[in-house]
């Protein structure tokens, strides 16, 4: 890559850099930009002052409780108290599940910030480590992929911390799960008549991607899998694809007060809005599967 020096930005007599010297520093930014997101260590990751010792456990949060004290008294109280001793140790969702469900949360809401302490967690509430590899590659299609890309750059800092290498994450292809034809048909067919002349093409990579290939692959089982879409629609506000999805998630083994829970939970992750916005749509599947 040139270098861009100070003689090459020409200036006016006035001292103003001139067009030419203006496009150089906006050159030189760009160069340093790219370098910076391109090179095998970023600098926070350089700056990290870790232990070894401690890298191979869990990776702490930015943040510590003392560190939040410093700027909220009552924010560190609803942590400790209503978060941490509150809701994480309500039964109506395993410590497994609540991992499953807020790893899900900060990639759809790309909160990078408590990722590493989040995945790290998840590890150590017994995710494995291809199913976290799944999570994320599932949520590239249902939150995106720079949402994705944003998970891999965390997780990959936790995968080297703890020596998790390509052999325990999944295949790119391989064996898929049984299709449900009947079903499948009967959801294509839907879709297609609805949509189809809209755009044939989202349609098809609807059918062909997700339906006969992601939603198939055995990385996670059916239920994780839609419990960990349920739980980024929520999160993202996406409440008219929740009916489908929570529906699905039912017939894939969740239960009614999993789901309920999973509200509770989102609610603490996403906000407020959020949950409350999902929650008449998540009461009238729960109507309507009773009836």
């Amino acid at each position: 890559m040139s270098q861009i020096t100070l003689g090459d930005m020409a200036e006016e007599p006035n001292g103003v850099p001139t067009d030419a010297g203006r496009r150089y520093i906006l050159k030189a930014g760009l160069a340093a930009s790219i370098l910076a997101l391109w090179q095998s260590d970023p600098v926070w990751a350089l700056e990290n002052e870790m232990s070894k010792e401690t890298q191979h456990r869990a990776l702490p949060s930015v943040l510590t409780m003392s560190d939040v004290q410093t700027v909220s008294l009552a924010l560190a109280h609803y942590t400790e108290g209503p978060l941490l001793n509150g809701l994480r140790k309500r039964p109506g969702l395993s410590p497994r599940d609540r991992s499953v469900v807020t790893v899900a949360a900060l990639i759809a809401r790309i909160q990078s910030v408590d990722m590493s302490h989040h995945f790290a967690l998840a590890l150590d509430n017994g995710v494995k480590p291809a199913e976290l590899s799944e999570i994320i590659t599932h949520l590239a299609f249902y939150a995106g992929w720079p949402n994705a890309m944003a998970a891999v750059v965390v997780a990959k800092e936790l995968f080297d911390a703890r020596s998790i290498g390509v052999d325990q994450l999944p295949a790119a292809q391989g064996n898929l799960l049984p299709l449900n034809e009947e079903a499948e048909n009967q959801r294509a067919t839907q879709v297609g008549n609805n949509f189809g002349a809209t755009s044939p093409g989202l349609v098809q990579n609807t059918t062909d991607l997700l339906f006969r290939d992601l939603w198939l692959r055995p990385a996670l089982v059916p239920r994780d899998r839609s419990l960990v879409t349920v739980s980024a629609l929520i999160a993202n506000g996406q409440t008219a694809q929740i009916p489908y999805h929570l529906g699905r998630a039912m017939d894939n083994g969740l239960t009614q007060e999993q789901a309920s829970e999973v509200l509770t939970h989102i609610a603490f992750y996403a906000g407020w809005p959020c949950a409350f916005s999902a929650l008449p749509v998540v009461k009238d599947v729960f109507e309507k599967r009773q009836k």
